[in-house]
């Protein structure tokens, strides 16, 4: 057993740590302010090959293992923990769905998205249904070669900024999850609106909901086979929601380092904070909670690297991974006084970005009962389990 990254690895944390430290970090602030997408930022990173980390060679990606991209995702957020939720957790499910596309598809969008030329979304969610996905209303009609799709979903991530949407809609309205698939669409067809959202946290990376009026595409848009659209989802669920707890668990050891350092300096009574073991216990503590889940999430990409599951692992962690992080980040929030409540602070932006992260892609409730499933096994699940087979 060896927990040690290899040296192409190293190699890979060295370079993204520096692109996070020099270019995204000093801007971290100023991009929540202005509510503004930093495209060009996202342009040198898949310059730099930090986008579809785990896309095959042959298509243009990396090649990359999962624990390589998932040590980019980390790094990345250690500068900037609301772009990665773009550029690293929605990308990686992203490349992952245009993969299985036409060669027409992946010529259009997947090149110009690894170059970081556009920017894609990831459109699942509804306003009537979020967890139970599979109860989606949009829908998609086949007519000749074409199909037309017409719909509304919300809570999508960035798709104020997006040049594409890779959207599920019911092509069978009756076959339940089997009638679900996955098609891209282009953001300037004709009958194709959006709505932005006013956010706690992550304002770079807006917020809002997708509306699709007898939008027309090519029947080459379609993503892998008619009705395998669901299952396509939650196999890329298994692994964002790992990238998405490493999204989390950055910002919050950053933020304890940035206190360790604070603590050591301020002085109180004659001598330095951190000699009050009610500062450094609870540093310990969370520095210990987090180094765990950290493990465990290198573990469930390991796993699926090997082709075994990681579901129970990725339910695991995104039930704790948030939550220990915001916790952490809310006491160096305290542990800073009254300057760590301040914005001079990106302790209060931090805490409010890794908040999304306990919602997306699933919440800490419906992570248990991922866990709940693989544990006890589906007899046991409190909802219509055959509805998921």
């Amino acid at each position: 057993m060896d927990f040690e990254f290899s040296k192409h690895q190293k190699m890979i944390q060295k370079e993204v740590r520096r692109f996070a430290q020099e270019e995204l970090a000093p801007r971290y602030q100023e991009w929540d302010r202005q509510k503004r997408y930093p495209r060009e930022l996202v342009k040198k990173m898949g310059e730099l090959g930090f986008i579809g980390v785990s896309v095959s060679q042959e298509n243009g990606g990396l090649g990359e293992s999962f624990v390589t991209e998932g040590i980019v995702c980390e790094e990345i957020s250690r500068g900037d923990c609301s772009i990665s939720m773009s550029t690293n957790v929605a990308n990686h499910l992203c490349g992952g769905l245009l993969e299985q596309g036409h060669k027409e598809a992946k010529d259009t969008f997947l090149k110009p998205f690894l170059a970081g030329e556009k920017i894609p979304a990831f459109c699942l969610t509804e306003p009537g249904c979020g967890t139970d996905a599979a109860a989606l209303q949009t829908r998609a009609e086949k007519k000749g070669a074409a199909y037309v799709l017409n719909g509304e979903k919300s809570g999508i991530t960035a798709i104020m900024d997006a040049d594409f949407a890779l959207v599920f809609a019911k092509t069978d309205p009756d076959a339940g999850a089997r009638g679900v698939s996955c098609f891209v669409i282009p953001m300037d067809l004709p009958g194709v609106s959006t709505q932005s959202y006013e956010d706690l946290g992550c304002n770079a990376v807006v917020r809002g909901s997708l509306f699709l009026q007898d939008v027309e595409i090519p029947e080459t848009y379609l993503i892998g086979q008619e009705g395998k659209g669901f299952k396509l989802a939650m196999q890329g669920f298994d692994l964002s929601r790992i990238l998405l707890c490493l999204e989390a668990l950055a910002p919050a050891f950053v933020s304890l380092e940035e206190t360790l350092d604070y603590v050591k300096q301020r002085q109180a009574f004659g001598r330095p904070l951190a000699t009050f073991e009610g500062v450094s216990f609870p540093i310990i503590e969370h520095v210990s909670l987090l180094e765990a889940v950290r493990l465990l999430c290198y573990k469930a990409l390991w796993l699926r690297e090997q082709g075994r599951s990681s579901s129970k692992e990725a339910g695991m962690v995104k039930w704790m991974a948030p939550r220990f992080s915001t916790n952490a980040i809310r006491d160096c929030i305290v542990l800073h006084g009254h300057y760590g409540y301040t914005k001079d602070y990106p302790l209060e932006q931090r805490l409010r970005d890794v908040l999304a992260i306990e919602i997306a892609d699933g919440t800490s409730q419906v992570s248990k009962l991922v866990v709940q499933r693989e544990l006890f096994g589906r007899d046991f699940l409190p909802y219509n389990y055959r509805y998921y087979r």
